[in-house]
């Protein structure tokens, strides 16, 4: 199979650089300056900014969905197979798979409402990060055209139109990893139609496991001129099976039961699929955006062991299969009225998810035993936005906007008690004031509301299908609020700082349950914090960076038989790295750092995880055409914990009603890449 993708993959650049139009150059310039294009006056907030190509391709990482990372604040873990999606923390919060941080590509959504694993479920994975052009990031409640989860923040992908010249990437590594990408493009008619192609194998380093990870991506796109505004048209496909090294119990590696590379249940994995056409077209006025999705999930995990069922084990499997449809229109403009120039942007905003099954049943060897729940599903929400934007003076701004969102749901079950329809509404608004002090100095102050929806099968819910007990269902929308007080200070040939004074309140969190593998409404919170992002270029072909969080999370409501501490909320995290490019020699090298602090595992803080520290180091070398890599990921073998939770499993010959104790998801050790470029 791959000796099949890797002759696919050389036809497909080699055929494609044969017929490369002289005259079809790149329509985008790649700045190996980073963050060294000014902000300011470009964004709304000092917590939002934009990734480039080159910083991309500059930074080693062990996993796609580590694209995240490059939020500042954002950490990015892993507590099962590399085919499921990450663990992401960002302001205080466990996002656990996606809640609370709202991700799309090119206007389609990443985050996958009433999901078979968590609500807001972002699996990265289809996302090839060559043909990523930039990644635009803004944290807080403050952007009118952002709906739901976006609580945290959100982060807009944006895929590349053309190609510099074809080329063929090979990344060999340790434990069998292998990785082939392969891009090309043709001149077709009036437009450009560029191809990629990624294909990547991998068994990991766990002692008892083949990963034996097996993933293919694929993308078509054409791009071209109509009706005196730019389109695009995107065929991307997805497809990946994996087993899993889940988490486990600290007791089984103190007794000496398995390696801290070993599993309890090594019959966990999944199998995954996404594919999806979308569209875009825009002009200097309107913008329109339409996508159908089709994407499936079958997971098969075991977290609590024998707990539940001691002679079969407490395997599960989860189900999503869906198709996804929606699109955009946003209109914007600018006038006068009176002294003051508007600036404004309206839209609508449509999604439609066709579940066809959501479910959870028990399994033992991947084979199913029975059904514990499954559920038909089809939710629809309609968004509305507004937002306008004035210079009060020389230099102040302001921007305004209000955002209503409605959301339709109907839920047909197995078991009739659990089956419903649901419809709610919410209205957020957004305020934000800009100051520029001056050229290198501007400061800014932001207020507004957000909102994240709760799964379907919670807002019906009548009886717990497991327990068969009944449940009150939770609200379908939930709101937050979130202020901001922020500055950045830009010199484009010496730094780059900005620094934010941030404050969010849910009316609900929602909370990952370790021994069910879902997510839960909870409680109500409040968290605040303080954020450092700053880049310093010391020498013409050097730069310096550095990240750091400072949060502070907690419940807002008093029970007595529970204590005020989230569950797996950071309280601090710090990145920092170097960095080096020099076009002219060819040599570029990346060394990161990377920090999450202690944190705990329970409301009484009783319970905490240890923190964890990495190292990354990533070196090339251009010569023409050819380009040879070298990564080492974990370059000093931290033996830290990628994740941890603290809940009650079981092993044998343990009590019926199992023991309380942490589980984690060791960090892979240090393992060395070699990656080979060739440019036609």
């Amino acid at each position: 199979m791959t000796n099949k993708l890797l002759l696919c993959a050389l036809v497909l650049a080699s055929s494609h650089a044969a017929h490369a139009h002289p005259s079809n150059k790149p329509d985008e310039t790649i700045s190996i300056k980073g963050h060294k294009t000014t902000e300011l006056g470009q964004t709304l907030s000092a917590s939002a900014g934009s990734i480039s190509q080159i910083e991309i391709d500059i930074r080693p990482m062990l996993r796609t969905g580590e694209l995240l990372e490059f939020v500042p604040g954002m950490v990015v873990t892993q507590h099962s197979g590399s085919g499921k999606a990450n663990q992401y923390f960002l302001r205080g919060f466990n996002l656990d798979h996606g809640t609370d941080f709202a991700t799309h590509i090119d206007g389609m959504p990443v985050n996958m409402r009433t999901h078979g694993h968590g609500q807001g479920y972002t699996d990265l994975n289809f996302i090839i990060p060559e043909l990523v052009k930039s990644i635009d990031y803004k944290k807080g409640t403050y952007y009118a055209e952002v709906g739901d989860f976006s609580a945290a923040g959100s982060a807009q992908f944006n895929l590349k139109n053309k190609l510099n010249q074809p080329l063929i990437n090979l990344t060999l590594g340790e434990n069998a990893y292998q990785r082939l990408f392969a891009a090309g493009q043709v001149t077709l008619s009036n437009g450009n139609l560029l191809a990629g192609l990624e294909h990547q194998t991998y068994s990991g380093p766990w002692l008892d496991i083949d990963e034996d990870i097996n993933k293919t991506n694929a993308l078509l796109r054409y791009t071209s001129t109509l009706a005196q505004g730019d389109f695009n048209l995107t065929l991307m496909t997805y497809d990946n099976s994996w087993n899993s090294a889940d988490q486990i119990p600290m007791r089984a590696i103190e007794q000496g039961i398995i390696d801290p590379l070993g599993s309890i249940d090594p019959d966990v994995g999944g199998e995954s699929s996404r594919y999806s056409l979308s569209g875009q077209w825009q002009d200097a006025h309107w913008q329109l955006s339409a996508y159908a999705i089709q994407s499936e999930l079958n997971l098969f995990s075991n977290f609590t062991y024998l707990l539940d069922h001691p002679e079969q084990g407490d395997q599960f499997e989860q189900v999503d299969q869906r198709s996804l449809y929606g699109g955009a229109i946003s209109y914007n403009e600018q006038f006068n009225l009176g002294q003051f120039k508007i600036k404004q942007t309206a839209g609508i905003q449509l999604r439609i998810d066709d579940i066809k099954e959501v479910g959870l049943h028990r399994s033992q060897q991947r084979t199913r035993l029975n059904t514990i729940r499954t559920d038909n599903v089809n939710e629809q929400s309609l968004g509305l936005f507004y937002q306008a934007q004035t210079n009060l003076t020389e230099k102040l701004t302001a921007t305004a906007g209000i955002r209503y969102d409605h959301f339709n749901l109907d839920v047909n079950s197995d078991r009739a008690n659990n089956s419903g329809t649901a419809t709610d509404g919410i209205a957020n608004a957004k305020l934000m004031l800009n100051y520029r002090i001056n050229p290198n100095l501007e400061t800014y102050a932001n207020v507004g509301q957000g909102f994240h929806s709760n799964d379907a099968r919670g807002v019906t819910i009548t009886e717990d299908p497991q327990t068969n007990e009944s449940t009150a269902p939770v609200d379908l929308l939930v709101q937050s609020e979130g202020a901001e007080l922020g500055m950045r200070w830009f010199d484009n040939e010496t730094f780059n700082i900005s620094a934010a004074l941030w404050l969010l309140q849910l009316d609900s969190e929602l909370l990952f349950v370790g021994d069910a593998g879902n997510t839960e409404a909870s409680r109500p919170s409040k968290r605040y914090g303080v954020e450092l992002s700053a880049f310093y270029w010391f020498a013409d072909n050097w730069s310096l960076d550095t990240e750091l969080a400072w949060n502070h999370s907690r419940f807002r409501d008093q029970q007595t038989d529970e204590g005020q501490y989230i569950d797996g909320a950071l309280p601090f995290v710090g990145s920092a790295g170097i960095s080096y490019i020099a076009a002219k020699t060819g040599w570029q090298g990346s060394l990161r750092y990377r920090y999450f602090s202690a944190r705990a595992l329970e409301s009484t803080n009783n319970i905490k995880a240890a923190s964890t520290q990495t190292i990354n180091l990533g070196v090339a070398y251009q010569w023409q055409q050819l380009k040879i890599g070298f990564d080492c990921l974990n370059l000093l073998d931290s033996q830290d914990h990628d994740i941890t939770y603290y809940y009650a499993s079981r092993l044998t010959n343990e009590p019926s009603e199992g023991v309380e104790d942490i589980h984690f998801h060791p960090l892979e050790p240090r393992t060395f890449r070699l990656k080979l470029s060739y440019q036609f």
